[in-house]
């Protein structure tokens, strides 16, 4: 490989084609420390002609690609398996445009969602796509796996954002469809290939995404409920009474909370009695409103609460979201575990909450599980482990029986095996089971014809 090698290195500049192990062991593995592959190097371009040019360079040597931003998905969708060149596209991290008629914003891949957020806000606009990495998270990651994040429930997935795309092909050639525009029924929508396909078909190196009125009033509240059929019920109350303004609505499970207490420095229960389920809520809105006073009335004319705390100040709300966005860390702290990122019809949370957990202590009496997310959509994290990491291993070599029980319950209600996550290496040979024979061929047909050599970030999704 030394011509395609020097190749790079003369399109790049050396000090951004990295070969030695040590500077690479970063990009080849994957943020839980499940998955690790050797790359055959990690080149770094700084625009998109650059990300053109090494495409079509590792194109006409035959060598595979695998696209890489801030490497903290979950899946493995972003990590070699040997061989390969990992393009880390996070040099390509400019704002190049920020329109408040248009609403919108164009914005290069390697960009983090923070950084997004803070341009879209110093034009007086929200960018509502919000998770806990989105620190380190890049924009063309969330947009390779549809991310979805705390705010669906108002704004929609990370596809619901996206005006327009501009992606570099298998073959290196560049896709420029940077359009500003709310419609257009020229026939097929192209972009929609690209996002959420985990980098299979294609780079993307910018995206024109959709930008809101920022918000004037929030109010915040962590709530005590029974169990998940009064979360259901508390949530469809929230909805009509105050519509459009429920913007986030988690559920904690007393498993997840713990593990943040114990894990997190500075962490505090926020209510007494140490309930076995909890919700987060958020409500808010463009004009300046009293939402806290509506919030509290809502939550005390129901009668599935029975202990709630509202938000008085920026600080405090702050607290309540660190609880929920820890969860994974702290989860991180404790060893590895069995995790399943899930969506159901959100009238069906409750029954796969009891028809798993009640499978599950068949096979395991004593699993862990650690059950959270965003119920307002219908995604849930349920998590499994043990305490005691000698049980915890054991436990973790049954993963295939496990998500297997977890999975076919999610099917039967009419579910789906990846909400937001991805499905990269992790659940790959998965998806057969739960997809029709027609879904995976005419996906087969699509990566064909986009990559016909299949040498963009093999292994993953298909």
């Amino acid at each position: 490989m030394t011509s395609l090698l020097n190749a790079l290195r003369g399109a790049l500049g050396d000090a951004y084609v990295l070969t030695d192990e040590s500077s690479m062991a970063a990009y080849c593995l994957d943020w839980r420390g499940r998955y690790q592959g050797q790359a055959l190097c990690v080149a770094r371009p700084g625009n998109t002609a650059e990300v053109s040019a090494v495409v079509r360079m590792c194109a006409d040597h035959g060598v595979a690609v695998v696209p890489q931003g801030g490497n903290t998905g979950l899946c493995g969708g972003a990590t070699p398996q040997g061989g390969e060149v990992v393009l880390s596209l996070c040099r390509l991290n400019r704002i190049r445009a920020v329109d408040s008629l248009d609403n919108t914003l164009t914005a290069e891949s390697g960009c983090t969602l923070h950084e997004v957020q803070v341009a879209a806000a110093g034009a007086e606009r929200l960018f509502p796509l919000s998770l806990a990495s989105e620190g380190t998270a890049t924009l063309g990651g969330n947009l390779s796996t549809n991310a979805g994040g705390v705010q669906v429930l108002r704004y929609g997935n990370a596809r619901d954002l996206v005006l327009g795309l501009e992606v570099v092909l298998p073959d290196g050639r560049l896709w420029s469809g940077l359009r500003r525009l709310r419609k257009d029924n020229t026939g097929y929508d192209i972009k929609h290939l690209f996002i959420g396909a985990e980098g299979t078909l294609g780079v993307i190196t910018a995206a024109t995404l959709k930008l809101f009125p920022p918000l004037r009033s929030r109010a915040t509240a962590w709530a005590a409920v029974a169990d998940p059929d009064a979360a259901v019920a508390l949530l469809a109350r929230l909805l009509e009474q105050t519509g459009h303004r429920v913007s986030a609505f988690e559920i904690v499970g007393r498993a997840a909370l713990d593990l943040v207490l114990r894990h997190i420095p500075g962490s505090r229960d926020p209510l007494a009695g140490q309930p076995v389920w909890q919700v987060l809520i958020e409500l808010t809105d463009t004009q300046q409103a009293d939402l806290d006073a509506r919030l509290s009335q809502c939550l005390a004319d129901t009668g599935d609460v029975s202990d709630a705390v509202v938000a008085r100040s920026v600080a405090q709300a702050t607290a309540l979201w660190a609880l929920r966005e820890n969860i994974s860390e702290a989860q991180r702290c404790e060893g590895f575990s069995i995790k399943h990122d899930v969506a159901v019809p959100v009238s069906c949370i409750p029954e796969f909450i009891n028809q798993a957990g009640a499978a599950l202590s068949v096979v395991c009496p004593d699993v862990r599980v650690v059950c959270f997310g965003h119920i307002g959509d219908g995604n849930l994290h349920y998590n499994l482990s043990h305490r005691a990491s000698a049980d915890n291993a054991a436990f973790i070599a049954r993963s295939g029986e496990i998500s297997r029980i977890v999975h076919d319950i999610v099917h039967a209600l009419g579910g789906s095996i990846s909400a937001e996550h991805g499905v990269g290496q992790l659940k790959r040979e998965e998806i057969r089971r739960y997809k029709s024979g027609i879904e995976l061929d005419v996906m087969r047909a699509i990566k064909r014809t986009l990559d016909p050599a299949g040498l963009m970030n093999p292994g993953k999704v298909l």
